[in-house]
């Protein structure tokens, strides 16, 4: 194998490695910003946005653009890495020497299990990531329905209770003018019937001095 080329395949698996290094340290952050997402804390961030002292360092809000961020140098990396092994690939079909053959070829797929590997966890935590976020997001859309369902409900509570009150003054004014009514007429009644008793009285005692 002729110098140059050799030279040739080192750089590209010195590239490869620099790129499947700087993949790994990016696929660990990426991890452990998955792990630990949480929309709570960005409701928490939004509910205390206006005092700066009680506000989250890393809301919701931060978490997504980071996600984004970081999503987006990790394809590119993944992407890199894919044009250094397809490289790898080129030099080892060219390889002038037969004999280096396999020993590139076992190189080089060892390279590519790396890139699967790699390709695959960020898939996986990235899809883990999104599941998270719809979760937490239809979670929070819940909560809200039944916050302002509440918030309905006691409304309704109120007026129902007020017209409860309302309903019951009025039962209770139409029971006293009843009671007054029957107290009226019984007392009606009653002079009705003293008033015969006296005419009664009077009538005897008229009867009493006629004889007399």
């Amino acid at each position: 194998m002729a110098a140059g080329t050799s030279n040739y395949w080192e750089d590209l698996r010195k590239q490869a490695r620099q790129l499947e290094n700087e993949l790994d340290l990016k696929l660990v952050s990426f991890s452990k910003l998955c792990t630990s997402y949480s929309h709570s804390s960005a409701r928490d961030g939004r509910r205390d946005r206006y005092s700066s002292d009680t506000t989250p360092l890393l809301n919701g809000s931060s978490q997504d653009r980071m996600f984004e961020t970081m999503a987006i140098e990790i394809e590119q990396l993944l992407a890199r890495l894919t044009g250094v092994n397809d490289k790898m690939a080129e030099y080892t079909n060219s390889a002038g020497v037969p004999s280096l053959n396999a020993a590139l070829m076992h190189t080089l797929q060892r390279h590519r299990d790396i890139l699967q590997d790699y390709t695959h966890e960020f898939h996986k935590t990235k899809a883990n990531f999104v599941a998270i976020r719809e979760r937490e997001n239809l979670m929070g859309s819940v909560r809200k329905d039944i916050e302002s369902y509440k918030s309905g409900s006691g409304v309704n509570n109120r007026r129902t209770e007020l017209f409860l009150k309302e309903h019951d003054h009025l039962r209770n004014s139409d029971r006293l003018i009843e009671e007054t009514i029957s107290i009226a007429m019984a007392t009606k009644e009653n002079m009705t019937s003293q008033r015969g008793m006296l005419k009664s009285i009077q009538s005897k005692m008229n009867t009493l001095a006629n004889l007399y």
